[in-house]
């Protein structure tokens, strides 16, 4: 069973940190050019936003895992995924504690907490302290940040 992440929580890895990931993956912006689209690297690699209810996975209701577009660390499952009316994929909480990194985000005349994966460095969106209960948060992620792994039935 998943730990449940709270806003609290989130504070504080913005602020001092989150647990080191399971691996780390580290290429040079030519690499991740070659590896992913103009718009995936727009997105992942200098921090860009998708138009809202642009990208594909919005709605995506397949059951599966999420997982990172430039490195396939799984991230969000299907089983936490909702329908926020934002235009963009959001879910709960992520799979595991360390697979997001947080950082306190305040650009545009705005403070929020952007979302990362914590192996490569991706940004994958923010995160929102408005989301449903339990954990009453809002992760909203970009379309062109993740890949979905479909279960097989």
């Amino acid at each position: 069973m998943r730990s449940m992440i709270n806003w609290n929580d989130v504070i504080r890895y913005a602020n001092k940190g989150v647990p080191a990931p399971d691996r780390r993956v580290e290429k040079t912006e030519a690499e991740w050019k070659e590896l992913l689209s103009e718009e995936e690297f727009y997105i992942t690699r200098k921090k860009g936003t998708e138009r809202a209810g642009a990208g594909e996975l919005c709605s995506a209701h397949e059951a599966g895992k999420y997982s990172c577009k430039c490195c396939d660390t799984e991230l969000f499952d299907s089983t936490i995924k909702f329908e926020s009316g934002s235009g963009w994929p959001s879910f709960t909480e992520p799979i595991k504690e360390n697979a997001i990194k947080y950082d306190k985000d305040e650009s545009f005349g705005m403070v929020r907490v952007e979302v990362m994966c914590n192996t490569c460095d991706a940004h994958l969106g923010h995160v929102f302290p408005d989301g449903p209960q339990p954990s009453g948060l809002r992760y909203c992620i970009n379309s062109a940040s993740l890949n979905l792994i479909k279960e097989k039935v």
